[in-house]
């Protein structure tokens, strides 16, 4: 490996602190003249000193019997229903669980399964805006004005056609996107900007062996307000600092870009 030349796996084991000797000299030898990398490893440092924080003390406790439960099997999974019904189904059960209290704030107290067990996405998606919104050089990995190529590459990585919403009549443009780790894999983020510098990021991850589909549930990470669901085994989670309605409006034509 050169000075110049650094692999993605060189920089994912240098910022674990997994290289040490001729390797580790090697890799710093190289940030040194790569300000893009150096950037990309501070971003990755950033993310996984966030998760430590949030996840360490959750190391030490039982597993709740509910999941135990809910993973000693799988109900069949009926076929899809057309898009239009699926976002009317997806409305109305949103509805019900604003009576309900079906919406998990922090997920403490949750008591349906499905929820817990999708409530990571949330929080990955909490975690990954609270680190790249206040990003003012390197917000997103690839911009927008290589869109083509952002989302044919994570289509790649997630291993499914993943494409980005356009959001430009809810005064939103798409600023660009990035790589993420997630509980499923691969994970990826779109960041979008309004006029005034507010940003929303919607974070997507694809787990091939999990095809069940969950309505809308609605959380607040840490003062992030987080709209998530699954469709079709990928998990969408939109993020951003705005009012409850305004998110769901924002969620609603997002998920109908999606199922047209």
């Amino acid at each position: 490996m050169s000075d110049r030349a650094i692999s993605e796996s060189d920089l994912c084991a240098y910022v674990d602190g997994r290289l040490d000797g001729e390797r580790l000299a090697t890799v710093e030898a190289g940030l040194l003249l790569d300000e893009a990398q150096r950037a990309r490893a501070g971003d990755w440092r950033a993310q996984a000193t966030a998760l430590r924080a949030l996840f360490d003390p959750v190391l030490d406790e039982p597993v709740p019997a509910r999941l135990l439960l809910a993973a000693g099997g799988r109900a069949e999974r009926p076929g899809r229903p057309a898009s239009a019904w699926r976002w009317a189904a997806a409305v109305a059960w949103l509805a019900l669980g604003a009576v309900l209290g079906y919406g998990v704030r922090d997920y403490r107290g949750a008591t349906d399964p499905a929820a817990v067990l999708h409530a990571g996405l949330a929080r990955q998606a909490a975690i990954a805006h609270a680190v790249y919104v206040p990003e003012v050089r390197h917000p997103v990995e690839v911009g927008a004005d290589q869109q083509a190529h952002l989302t044919g590459w994570l289509s790649k990585r997630l291993g499914t056609p993943v494409t980005a919403p356009l959001l430009e009549a809810d005064g939103y443009r798409l600023m660009g996107g990035r790589l993420l780790p997630s509980e499923a894999g691969p994970g990826a983020q779109f960041m979008y900007q309004d006029d005034e510098g507010h940003r929303l990021t919607l974070y997507l991850n694809h787990d091939r062996d999990k095809v069940d589909d969950t309505a809308f549930r609605y959380a607040e990470v840490e003062g992030i307000a987080v709209f998530y669901w699954v469709d079709g085994g990928t998990g969408y989670a939109l993020s951003a600092a705005l009012p409850r309605e305004r998110l769901l409006a924002i969620a609603g034509r997002v998920y109908r870009q999606l199922n047209p």
